[in-house]
């Protein structure tokens, strides 16, 4: 294309200087190219002749650059005026898919009524249902206080005329009030009084409180500091596990391959997982292991029999390919997974091996998984677990799933390998690891006695002197949750088992053997630390007492423990996963916003509240790890046969029957029921939401930007959670 402006009218067909291409949005204006000045525009010689010559190409080319200016600025204002012209319709189209989300939604009762639970009592979730009203009641009063004391400040103004400085913390005595307000009515004699009540009454224990959570959450922080530092020291020294073992080629005598091959079992729980039951199997059976020396156990605890029968007929395909698996189904499923794995245990057949490997239903371990966590064992005798870490298949599925990875990165990547290589101890992750079985049985096997089995287990084996290895560098893939109701269901769990494990295993840490800095840790560290102090400071510090010292101004939280500390903590959390650096700042509102979730679950399994027993099965969709998985795995035939199991009872193939004939009858009418999609309604986020919005206005009433900012963006960031507008919608 030829230039636009070609200022020389000598040789239009060589092109001086450095083309500018500036393509165009609009059709109607395609291409432009703009020629940038030759070198010949800046050459001074000094001859008067060549001056002369050179004064006036200097003008055009100042008339040509300032013409090029101006067509630049005339295409950054088209792009420009195109964003502006499509802020709109991106913004109705917003508000119209939050409008059908909210319509669809379901308040926290009927999420209730829904739980996919795990026997959980009728008398236990009365008394849950009890205990999530009084926290929820408890938020409303505070909202309802805000909003109260807002529209009083708010009055008092317009009323009185005061500035907008008065709203601040006052620094005068009753006198200096009595003296400003005088006695001209009666809202003015209410106010100095409430401003009396405040200063001497509701400040003093506000900022004593705030003192305390602000110490805690310095220690905390600092905490996170040293973890930082030790994983930093640790890939300065490049401090790795090393196994002892090197797996070779072939015995060319004996035909066998040559390394060490102890006797492994391998145990897959699963309860109702019917989206991920072939993919787990199906890499468990393609572990490069021999098959003499390697068992699957399929430990299905599903109460459909209709996954029961797809399960087992899963399992004999296996065997039919000539893997060594074994289907087992409990009749009486009591104990959630621990019992499912004690009942496993009991096997008479279990004596002849020395290792047992441990997958959940949605994991997928790699071929050489055993070949890089067994020879770990060899010559120390002392080892009692190694665990792996995890990957995820649906890290960047949504923005909640990208914010989960970051926390699990950091959980991975600097809490477990820095505990693993300094203290040979850490919570056992419940999956993707290989027990010893002789260190199993030494901590007294799988109990039932809290939801979380694996902490419980690994606190008891530490405490008879075993020593735990993390190797960061194997992986094992996984799923994480990809709606906000299944992580918040995840998350509960979590963070309540520990609390109940604490107040259980406390006696028995104090009585142990071990070293008082051992105890130290556990205690203090692994317990009161990073189960107990961290949600509470998290959700009393930023969701209440910083929204209340908005209406009670005397009690004071300085801007580094708003801003600049969370947001240093941020960034250290975030530096294992690197690529997550753009959501640094979702991930510090969310944080926030999921504390409400984890004080609740912390306060019901420290007190042994009807919550803390929940048992929910994380809802999986079915991702698969690698493209080759499919290949790799043969799909099972198409036809409706079922072949129930031998543990199962007789009664078991009727109520198959019966169940295939009500789903074949019910398919055509109520597909669209099934598949039909609904959010949540979560009332304690919409009920903090509101609370830290309020906050946030009384903030910019008395002028304080950094406080103001923060409690706009958080409110914002739990109304979008109460709202369940973050991640996926629920089946």
């Amino acid at each position: 294309m030829a230039p636009l402006f070609n200022m020389f009218g000598k040789n239009k067909e060589s092109h001086r200087g450095t083309p500018v291409v500036v393509k165009m949005e609009n059709p109607n204006w395609s291409m432009v190219e703009l020629e940038a000045p030759s070198e010949e525009d800046f050459i001074v010689t000094t001859t008067a002749t060549t001056t002369s010559h050179n004064t006036s190409s200097r003008d055009k080319a100042r008339g040509k650059n300032a013409k090029q200016l101006t067509w630049v600025l005339l295409l950054k204002a088209h792009r420009a005026a195109g964003c502006l012209a499509s802020l709109p319709p991106a913004l109705l189209s917003l508000a119209s898919a939050v409008k059908r989300r909210v319509v669809s939604g379901r308040t926290d009762a009927e999420n209730d009524s829904d739980v996919n639970g795990v026997g959980v009592g009728v008398g236990r979730e009365k008394e849950n249902h009890r205990v999530k009203a009084r926290f929820y009641y408890c938020i409303k009063l505070f909202l309802y206080l805000s909003v109260i004391l807002l529209c009083f400040e708010v009055a008092a103004h317009y009323f009185k005329g005061w500035n907008f400085v008065h709203f601040g913390a006052p620094h005068l005595h009753l006198e200096q009030f009595w003296s400003h307000f005088g006695v001209k009515g009666l809202f003015g004699w209410v106010y100095s009084r409430w401003v009396l009540i405040r200063v001497e009454y509701l400040a003093p224990p506000l900022q004593f409180l705030a003192n305390v959570c602000i110490v805690l959450f310095l220690i905390q922080s600092l905490d996170r500091l040293v973890l930082c530092l030790g994983c930093f020291w640790i890939r300065y020294k490049k401090i790795k596990n090393v196994a002892a073992e090197d797996y070779g080629d072939l015995d060319l005598e004996s035909g066998e391959k040559k390394g060490f091959f102890p006797m492994v079992l391998v145990q897959i729980p699963m309860c109702n997982e019917r989206e991920v039951y072939q993919q787990s199997i199906g890499a468990v059976c393609n572990l490069d292991w021999p098959k003499s020396k390697l068992l699957i156990q399929v430990l299905d605890d599903s109460d459909d029999p209709i996954t029961q029968s797809l399960i087992s007929d899963e399992v004999k395909k296996w065997q039919q390919e000539g893997a060594n698996i074994v289907y087992r189904h409990r009749v009486i499923r009591e104990g959630y997974k621990a019992g499912n794995l004690k009942s496993a245990m009991s096997c008479s057949y279990v004596k002849d091996y020395e290792f047992v490997a441990i997958f959940d239903a949605d994991f997928q371990p790699t071929a050489d998984f055993l070949k890089r966590t067994v020879p770990h064992f060899k010559d120390n005798d002392e080892l009692g677990l190694v665990q792996t870490r995890w990957s995820f298949v649906n890290k960047d599925e949504n923005l909640l799933t990208r914010l989960q990875n970051i926390n699990l990165a950091f959980h991975f990547e600097v809490e477990q390998q820095v505990n693993g290589i300094f203290l040979n101890f850490f919570g056992f992750n419940g999956t993707a690891g290989v027990w010893r079985i002789k260190a199993l049985e030494d901590a007294g096997g799988w109990l039932e006695r809290t939801t979380v089995e694996d902490m419980d287990i690994a606190v008891r084996a530490h405490l008879h002197g075993w020593k735990f290895i993390f190797l960061n560098d194997v992986e094992c893939q996984c799923e994480l949750p990809e709606s906000y109701e299944a992580y918040r269901k995840q998350q509960h769990r979590w963070h309540s088992g520990p609390m109940q494990l604490f107040r259980l295993c406390l006696p028995a840490i104090i009585r142990s053997k071990i070293s008082l800095s051992k105890k130290f840790n556990i205690i203090f560290l692994f317990f009161l630390l990073r189960k107990l102090i961290l949600p509470f400071y998290s959700f009393t510090l930023f969701c209440i007492i910083l929204p209340m010292t908005m209406f009670v101004p005397e009690a004071e939280l300085p801007a580094w423990v708003v801003c600049y500390i969370p947001a240093t903590m941020s960034f250290l959390n975030i530096l294992p996963a690197p690529k997550s650096f753009p959501f640094i700042v979702p991930y510090l509102l969310f944080e926030n916003t999921m504390s409400v979730t984890k004080f609740n679950a912390m306060i019901s399994g420290l007190f042994q509240l009807g919550s803390a027993y929940e048992w929910v099965v994380t809802k999986k969709s079915g991702r698969s790890s690698e493209g080759d998985l499919v290949s790799m795995v043969e799909k099972p035939p198409k036809h409706h046969q079922r072949v129930a199991s031998a543990p199962v009872l007789a009664e078991n193939n009727e109520e198959i029957q019966r169940q295939e004939k009500k789903k074949i009858a019910s398919s055509s009418s109520s597909s669209s029921k099934k598949n039909k999609k609904h959010n949540r309604i979560y009332m304690k986020e919409l009920a903090l939401a509101f609370l830290l919005l309020t906050a946030s206005a009384r903030s910019l009433l008395s002028a304080q930007g950094i406080h103001f900012y923060f409690l706009l963006f958080q409110g914002i960031s739990f109304l979008l959670v109460g709202l369940d507008l973050i991640g996926e919608q629920v089946d």
